[in-house]
């Protein structure tokens, strides 16, 4: 059976970590065939100025894991506040819940952390929320519901984060396993270019 994950990894020519572990082991797939699937994959492939605005709105919305109406919207609203677009964008994808928890280090994967969240394993300032989309903010405190914190998926989590680096934008209490939004996130390294997907949505007007 084919990997989807990581077919669409090779597709787009750029590791985005859709497999938990595996991307960063030897046997990621863009090491091993560091080309597009299929029968011409080797090939060379010239890609207009569209072409490569699409290829990185598909980076980011295979990363994030959105639908093309939701990246859209994302877009849209970035465009309409004060600043750079691209940036605004950023951190709107990056504040959302699902991400903000792999982020943390919760979830090895932002799949699993969409999953933990929609199964209403997540608590946001000791509620539960269960809205993957769901924006925090800063001083919001993320954790793990406690009855849930012996289930398959977070039973290793408390050893994982021993070794685990949160971004500048989140602190993690380890022995807790809560973490807090501090500040907007900032200095964000992404394997695409937002500017590129700015220019396309302007384009699509």
């Amino acid at each position: 059976m084919f990997n989807t994950q990581e077919k669409k990894e090779r597709a787009l020519g750029t590791k985005l970590f859709l497999k938990a572990y595996r991307c960063n082991s030897p046997k990621c797939v863009t090491l091993r065939r560091p080309h597009r699937p299929g029968l011409h994959g080797q090939a060379r492939h010239s890609t207009s100025e569209m072409g490569a605005q699409l290829n990185e709105k598909q980076k980011i919305r295979v990363s994030y894991g959105l639908r093309e109406n939701q990246i859209k919207k994302i877009f849209s609203k970035a465009a309409q506040r004060t600043g750079v677009t691209g940036t605004l964008a950023l951190q709107l994808l990056e504040r959302r819940l699902d991400n903000a928890v792999f982020r943390l280090g919760l979830a090895p994967s932002r799949s699993v952390a969409r999953q933990l969240v929609g199964h209403g394993h997540i608590f946001v300032n000791g509620r539960r929320v269960t809205v993957p989309s769901f924006l925090v903010r800063v001083d919001d405190v993320i954790g793990i519901r406690p009855q849930s914190k012996e289930m398959g998926l977070l039973k290793d989590v408390g050893e994982r984060l021993k070794k685990y680096e949160t971004p500048a934008w989140l602190t993690l209490n380890k022995e807790s396993m809560e973490g807090k939004i501090v500040s907007l996130p900032k200095d964000i390294e992404v394997p695409f270019d937002v500017a590129l997907v700015v220019d396309y949505y302007s384009n699509k007007k």
